[in-house]
């Protein structure tokens, strides 16, 4: 978890006044496991799991300088917080008009993009199964997605072709300022968590605490498949013995997910 390793716990505790708020009865909630304060932590890319996690970053009244979807490795949550502390300083800059503050919100977020190191992009590729929900279900109004011509190819069995495609979605980190520079200093009570926070599927879980913590090899494939899931879960498709789709479909019965965004 990024929060707790260095160098960003230090910078959260010695710089920031931090809190957060459970959002797994929210409507735009994710879903996935209910894990153990002191289970183990797993190592994943930049933003992923963007439904069930948001950092926000917040001027003392309220105002949004800077959201995070999902998940973030240490040093570049850190620089995120950094960048988050210079739109601060023009937030309160009283020489600038409400207009300006505006405008040089959204310069910066698309400029940072530019400021952000290779290996950071790297750690900001999405997640092959998100790539493949926005294919699937967002191919031509998805601002995630650059070429649909080719992110169609995420789709395809052919490994080489899928490879291929992979360069038809953004990254992360470019997803998050582009959305962020339509979004200059709202207040958090009017901030559009669902549509900022919609990419990829709902559902992200590693699995950590049924994991080896030596090997990260999924070691109890039991208990992760009959864990217990927090968050906008879907309800599973009722069963009917000798009943096949066909007949389901003539009684009314279908698989329907409650709560999941689409």
């Amino acid at each position: 978890m990024s929060l707790s390793q260095e160098p960003a716990l230090s910078l959260l505790r010695n710089e920031l006044v931090c809190g957060y708020k459970d959002i797994s009865k929210e409507p735009y909630a994710g879903f996935s496991g209910a894990h153990r304060v002191n289970g183990n932590a797993a190592v994943t890319s930049n933003g992923a799991g963007p439904h069930n996690l948001q950092t926000f970053l917040l001027a003392s009244d309220g105002t949004v300088l800077h959201c995070l979807p999902g998940y973030w490795q240490p040093q570049d949550l850190v620089r995120e917080v950094e960048f988050a502390g210079r739109l601060y300083d023009v937030w309160e800059n009283p020489s600038l008009s409400r207009a300006q503050k505006k405008e040089a919100f959204r310069e910066m977020q698309l400029e940072h993009i530019q400021e952000h190191p290779v290996q950071m992009v790297k750690r900001s590729k999405m997640q092959g199964f998100d790539m493949q929900y926005e294919a699937k279900n967002h191919l031509y109004n998805s601002d995630t997605i650059s070429n649909p011509q080719l992110a169609q190819m995420i789709l395809s069995k052919d490994m080489s072709t899928k490879k291929d495609a992979v360069s038809a979605f953004k990254t992360t980190d470019v997803i998050m300022h582009e959305r962020m520079a339509n979004r200059p200093f709202v207040p958090y009570s009017q901030f559009d968590v669902a549509a900022f926070a919609d990419y990829g599927r709902p559902k992200y879980d590693k699995n950590e605490d049924f994991r080896d913590p030596e090997t990260g090899e999924l070691a109890d494939k039991e208990g992760a498949k009959h864990q217990k899931m927090l968050g906008q879960v879907p309800e599973k498709p009722m069963k009917m013995r000798g009943m096949g789709p066909q007949a389901m479909m003539r009684r009314g019965i279908r698989s329907v997910l409650w709560g999941v965004q689409p």
